[in-house]
């Protein structure tokens, strides 16, 4: 029974994943027909991730009232609204009335899956767990290129929606699965503290902290690579710059793998330690001023990989660090602090390199790297 939770969890993240990479891949088409400014786009991601920060600093009081497989149920439904709501709308402001559910369920489910993981699985299922979400992640791309192959963009939502409903079935179906862990989950769920009391808990600003800086440069190389292929290489595709765009996120699951395979072994702060400094070894990579772009490739990769198990182990340490009482407000701050960092910092990196040039990338990205380790090492020496 425990085999069978664990590969629905799995199947959670893969939900998960699907709904966020759909707008990028669908937007040249949206746009167009819409007849609105490419950087409009902004405005709807903005909308959703501004939903998700709100759930996800709703999700310490949810998970104290409603055990987390009911918010998996209403979270995915939520996010099955949006899809199918996004596939029906004909003008660009409909958009904003589906970005509302859109958001709010992909916080809550992410916020309340991670807790109840970390509290009840080791660090090894905590990273596999976001190495499927990798997997959603990549398929639903494929399906709006398959849509706008052989229908329309809305196709391409309307399908994934029904990939959604099926997941949905399947953990409707699982719900007895969740009975054998209920009733201590429960009781836990209910001892947990709000947020205003976190907060004051030594340590837990500080990996706030170093969550924004963590997702600040993560955010900032899924959108920005390409473009510094563009603007520091000759000679390339357009068809070239654009698949680069898969560097980091081929990096983040390959990390997220190798350290669900030895993560039990080497323990999280080892493992944060190492991910940082193998992303480091990477930015160093691309500063090299080479002329072709192999080593620039392989540097974006060795970032990505690097990056892989910081965001899950940093998550599966609240438990241990702040007590299962903090858990769940702490890795709903956590959320909240991620989603912030990679709405507005990438638009941040967007102005600076206008003003600078697209070459800085890489000292933005040392920046919040170097943040984000100092951040957890202050924090690890005022843990109580």
């Amino acid at each position: 029974m425990g085999s069978l939770l664990v590969a629905v969890i799995y199947l959670i993240f893969i939900s998960l994943g699907l709904p966020d990479s759909l707008l990028g891949s669908a937007w040249p088409k949206m746009q167009a027909v819409f007849g609105v400014p490419s950087s409009w786009a902004g405005y709807v991601s903005m909308t959703i991730s501004f939903m998700t920060i709100i759930s996800a600093l709703l999700s310490p009081r949810m998970i104290r009232r409603v055990h987390t497989k009911w918010i998996v149920i209403v979270s995915i439904f939520l996010t099955v609204l949006g899809l199918l709501g996004f596939s029906a709308c004909r003008q660009y402001w409909m958009l904003f009335l589906f970005a509302v559910p859109y958001g709010l369920g992909a916080g809550a489910i992410d916020a309340s899956v991670n807790h109840y993981v970390a509290n009840h699985y080791s660090s090894s299922v905590m990273n596999f767990l976001h190495c499927f979400y990798g997997v959603g992640a990549v398929i639903s791309p494929h399906i709006m290129a398959h849509a706008l192959r052989v229908a329309r963009w809305n196709e391409g939502y309307r399908w994934t929606a029904f990939v959604q409903i099926g997941i949905l079935l399947v953990c409707i179906l699982s719900l007895p699965l969740w009975k054998k862990s209920e009733g201590n989950t429960e009781q836990e769920n209910a001892d947990s503290a709000g947020i205003p009391e976190t907060l004051k808990v030594p340590g837990v600003v500080l990996t706030l902290a170093a969550f924004f800086a963590y997702c600040a440069g993560e955010a900032t190389c899924f959108l920005w690579t390409p473009s510094y292929f563009a603007g520091t290489k000759s000679g390339l595709s357009d068809g070239t710059i654009a698949a680069f765009g898969s560097l980091i996120f081929g990096g983040l699951m390959l990390g997220r793998l190798i350290s669900g395979f030895i993560s039990n072994r080497t323990g999280d702060r080892q493992l944060i330690r190492a991910g940082i400094t193998l992303e480091l070894v990477g930015i160093l990579l691309i500063c090299l001023p080479t002329r072709g772009y192999a080593v620039t490739a392989a540097g974006f990769v060795i970032i990505g990989t690097g990056m892989g198990p910081v965001y899950p182990s940093i998550q599966h340490m609240a438990p241990a660090n702040f007590g299962r009482r903090y858990s769940a407000a702490v890795i709903g701050l956590q959320m909240a602090s991620a989603y912030i960092g990679s709405t507005f910092m990438p638009m941040v990196f967007g102005h600076l390199q206008e003003a600078f040039g697209i070459g800085i990338m890489p000292l933005y990205l040392l920046l919040f790297a170097l943040l984000n380790i100092s951040m957890l090492e202050i924090a690890y020496r005022r843990l109580p």
